[in-house]
């Protein structure tokens, strides 16, 4: 199998509602949180959404896949 094509693939989630609000709120650098994990590329081609738990919101929020 060619090493282009594997079917799992690694993606990144980040968080849409600290990207949405701003990174910088109160003069505060709070930064945005990321989580790492894997997809199967044939059962998901579409971008990759779940319900993450993220400590600078303090809450669960849906996080979503980015390119690299």
């Amino acid at each position: 199998m060619d090493k282009g094509k594997d079917v799992r693939v690694t993606v990144i989630l980040e968080c849409t509602s600290c990207v949405r609000n701003g990174v910088n709120r109160n003069g505060v650098n709070r930064g945005i949180n990321r989580y790492i994990t894997q997809k199967n590329r044939h059962t998901t081609p579409k971008r990759l959404e779940l319900r993450k738990f993220c400590p600078y919101c303090y809450k669960h929020t849906i996080h979503g896949e980015i390119t690299k």
